[in-house]
């Protein structure tokens, strides 16, 4: 019986049938990158919201701390959604807030930022990062995706094997010997 097996079996009740052993997951590649990126915008959500005064010293950004701290609040959130089913629209929000950094820290990447090389820097690690959540993303949503699909059409269907008229027929039939009976 493998590791996880032998996981699986401890939260069973008495009674459920025992797990021999696990096979492969259904999960991807790119729902693992999923599953990592959500885990790093969480914990980088985290250090901007605690630490937004001295990341903002690092940057030559001061004055800037609740931008920082409202881009945390956006990391956990595109976190969480990055973990959750609907993990498409957390890494395209990740993509998203990747675009608002990098335009804030352009925005820091002056002559006179005393800061500037911490700024290149942080552009460099961004620009990174921005592009395993591009490939996350179209990954996962190329993935999960339906499009490229036709929608399937249940126009023609009433629900009743033999049809709608069949079913009328036999509600007829059915008040008829009802009518009759009494």
């Amino acid at each position: 019986m493998n590791v996880v097996a032998k996981l699986t079996n401890i939260t069973r009740s008495p009674g459920d049938p025992k797990v021999l052993q696990a096979g492969p997951s259904v999960a991807g590649a790119f729902d693992g990158l999923a599953r990592k990126l959500g885990w790093f915008s969480i914990a980088l959500g985290v250090v901007e919201l605690v630490g937004a005064e001295r990341i903002a010293g690092a940057l030559g950004m001061s004055g800037k701390q609740d931008l920082i701290r409202a881009y945390g609040a956006r990391e956990i959130s595109s976190g969480i959604l990055s973990l959750s089913v609907d993990k498409q629209a957390g890494l395209w929000s990740r993509v998203a807030g990747d675009g608002l950094d990098i335009a804030t820290l352009l925005s820091a990447y002056r002559h006179d930022n005393p800061k500037r090389d911490n700024v290149g820097i942080a552009l460099a690690v961004v620009a990174g990062i921005a592009l395993l959540d591009i490939i996350g993303a179209k990954g996962v949503t190329a993935r999960h995706s339906r499009r490229g699909t036709k929608p399937r059409d249940y126009s023609d269907r009433s629900g009743f094997p033999a049809g709608t008229a069949a079913a009328r027929d036999f509600a007829r039939s059915e008040r008829g010997q009802e009518s009759g009976a009494a």
